[in-house]
C-alpha cells in the first residue's frame, strides 16, 4: 500500500498531463480532467501524510532493485508536508485557471503543463537519489519555461529567456557537482551519502558543498543570484504566476535543507556563516526591491526574495527549533504568496492593469476583497496571530537564542518594511479614491466564483494556521528533528544496511 501511495501523486500528475494533452481542443474536457485528477492527488497526499506521521519515514525502491543501487522515493514528515501543500497549490491553482486563463488559444495546455510542473514538484520532494533530483528539476524547468512563453506577449519572452539562462547555470554547476561527489563516494542515494561523505577530506567536502550551495542557491532566488525571477515573475499570466510563486523556489529551499542536513550537515560543511550572511542580505535586499516597485506583481515579486530569507535563516542557525520555524515559514509562505497573486490576478483582469497609479477605489467597489487582501497581507508582514506571524517568531526567537542578534534586527526591520509595502498596495489600490478615466471589466459570475474561491480558501487556511497553530508547530517540530537525525530516513532506505 505505501508504495503505491508513495509514487501516486507523481504518477497521477504525469497520466493526467498525458490525457490532457489528447483533448487538449476541449476546454470543458480539460478542465474536469485537471480538476479531478488535482482533488483525487490531494486526498492521496493527505492519506500519505498520515500514514507517516502514524509510522514514520517511508520508501520505496523502483524494479526490486534495493538501495542504495536502485531509484528510491522516500518519504518523511517535511517531505509530505510539501507533497500536500503542493497538491492544495494544484487544486486552487487548476480551478483559477479556468477564471484567469480560459480565455487564452492555448488553454487546453496551460493545464497539460501545470500538471508536468507538479509531477516534477512532487518528484523532487519524494526522491532520495539526488541524480533524480536534479532529473525533477529539469522537468520543472521544462515545464515552466513552456509555461512562460506559451502565448507570449514580447515583453514574457524577453522574462522567460532571462529565467531559463540563469537556472541553466545552476543545472550545469548541479550536475557539476552531482559527477564529482559520485566520483568521490560512488553513491548517489541521498542516505547512503549521508554516511560516506563523512570519510571525505574536509577540503572536499567543503568544494563539494560549495557547489551544491551556489546551485541551490539561484533555485532558490538567493543573494546575489535572483535575478531572474523579478526580471520574469511579472511578465506572467496571473494564473501561473501564483503557482510559480508557492512553489520554484521552495523546491530549491527544500534540497538545500536536504543536503545541508543529511549529506553535508551544515556546521561541518564550512558554510554556515556564510549562509547566515546570505540569509540577511536576501532579506533585506528582496523588501528593499519590493519598496521600489508601483506594480503589484514586482512587488510581490521581490517579496519572495525577501521572504526565501526568513526560511534560510531557519536553515543557517541549524536547531531544532530555527528548523521547525524554517518549515513552518514554508508552509506559510506558499499559501500566502499564491493567495496574494490570485487577489492582484483578479484586480488586473477586473481593472485592466497591475499598476498601482492605475488601481483605486477597490475597497468601496469590492470591501470583501479588501478583507481578503488584509489577512494574507498582514500574514505575509507577520501580524498576530496570522500564520507568518508564528513562522517570523520562530526562527527570530532561534537567533536570539543562539546570541545572534544582528539577524534577529534584520528580520524585524525587514518584517516592518514588508509593512510598509503591503500599506503601499493598500492605500493606492483600495484605499484611495478610483480614478477618473479607469475602465472595468464586467466578468460573468461564473468567473467571478472561480477567481474569489481559491482567494477565500487560501484565506481561511491562514487564518486557521494562525489561530490554531499548536499542532502545526509540532508537526514541524517533528520534522525538523527527523531532519537533524535522520535515523529513521536513513532505515527507511536501506534497512539493516545503515
Amino acid at each position: 500500500m505505501i508504495s503505491v501511495l508513495l509514487t501516486l501523486p507523481v504518477v497521477i500528475a504525469l497520466f493526467t498531463a498525458i490525457g490532457l494533452f489528447f483533448v487538449r481542443d476541449s476546454h470543458r474536457v480539460s478542465e474536469w480532467v485537471s480538476a479531478i485528477s488535482s482533488i483525487f492527488t490531494l486526498i492521496v497526499s493527505w492519506v500519505l501524510g498520515v500514514t507517516v506521521l502514524e509510522q514514520g519515514p517511508q520508501a520505496v525502491a523502483f524494479g526490486q532493485w534495493p538501495a542504495p543501487f536502485g531509484i528510491v522515493f522516500v518519504a518523511d514528515l517535511f517531505s509530505v508536508a510539501m507533497v500536500t501543500v503542493t497538491a492544495l497549490i494544484g487544486v486552487v491553482s487548476v480551478f483559477y485557471a479556468m477564471a484567469d486563463l480560459s480565455h487564452k488559444p492555448a488553454y487546453g495546455l496551460y493545464h497539460m503543463l501545470m500538471h508536468v510542473l507538479l509531477a516534477g514538484v512532487y518528484g523532487a520532494f519524494l526522491t532520495g537519489d539526488i541524480f533524480n533530483l536534479y532529473v525533477w528539476f529539469e522537468v520543472m524547468l521544462i515545464a515552466s519555461f513552456a509555461l512562460m512563453v506559451t502565448n507570449a506577449r514580447k515583453q514574457q519572452i524577453d522574462g522567460a529567456v532571462k529565467y531559463v539562462v540563469l537556472n541553466l547555470v545552476s543545472t550545469l554547476v548541479f550536475l557539476l557537482a552531482i559527477g564529482l561527489l559520485y566520483g568521490a563516494t560512488g553513491t548517489l542515494n541521498l542516505a547512503d551519502l549521508h554516511g560516506k561523505v563523512g570519510r571525505l577530506s574536509v577540503e572536499i567536502q567543503t568544494s563539494l558543498a560549495a557547489l551544491f550551495l551556489f546551485a541551490f542557491a539561484i533555485k532558490s532566488a538567493l543573494f546575489p543570484l535572483f535575478a531572474w525571477l523579478p526580471a520574469s515573475y511579472h511578465t506572467l499570466p496571473s494564473g501561473v504566476v501564483a503557482l510559480f510563486a508557492a512553489l520554484l523556489t521552495k523546491v530549491g529551499v527544500y534540497a538545500l535543507m536536504r543536503v545541508f542536513t543529511l549529506v553535508f550537515p551544515l556546521p561541518g560543511s564550512g558554510w554556515q556563516s556564510t549562509l547566515i550572511w546570505v540569509a540577511a542580505l536576501t532579506m533585506l535586499t528582496g523588501v528593499l526591491g519590493a519598496a521600489s516597485q508601483f506594480s503589484i506583481k514586482k512587488i510581490l515579486s521581490f517579496h519572495i526574495i525577501s521572504q526565501i530569507g526568513y526560511m534560510i535563516m531557519g536553515l543557517a542557525l541549524y536547531t531544532p527549533l530555527a528548523l521547525s520555524g524554517a518549515i513552518f515559514y514554508i508552509v506559510h509562505h506558499i499559501i500566502v504568496k499564491a493567495n496574494l497573486f490570485l487577489i492582484g490576478g483578479f484586480l488586473e483582469r477586473r481593472y485592466g492593469s497591475d499598476q498601482l497609479a492605475q488601481l483605486g477605489g477597490v475597497y468601496k467597489a469590492m470591501p470583501w476583497l479588501a478583507v481578503l487582501f488584509l489577512i494574507p497581507a498582514f500574514s505575509l508582514a507577520g501580524f498576530p496571530p496570522l500564520s507568518g506571524f508564528w513562522g517570523k517568531f520562530l526562527v527570530i526567537k532561534a537567533s536570539v537564542e543562539t546570541t545572534y542578534y544582528a539577524l534577529a534586527t534584520v528580520a524585524l526591520v525587514v518584517g516592518l518594511l514588508t509593512i510598509f509595502s503591503m500599506t503601499k498596495i493598500w492605500s493606492e489600490a483600495f484605499w484611495k479614491a478610483s480614478p477618473e478615466a479607469r475602465k472595468e471589466a464586467s466578468l460573468p459570475l461564473k468567473i467571478q466564483w472561480l477567481y474569489c474561491a481559491p482567494i477565500v480558501l487560501l484565506t481561511l487556511i491562514t487564518v486557521l494556521i494562525g489561530l490554531v497553530a499548536e499542532p502545526f508547530y509540532q508537526f514541524a517540530l517533528q520534522a525538523a528533528g527527523q531532519l537533524l537525525q535522520p535515523d529513521g530516513y536513513i532505515h527507511a532506505v536501506l534497512g539493516e544496511k545503515e
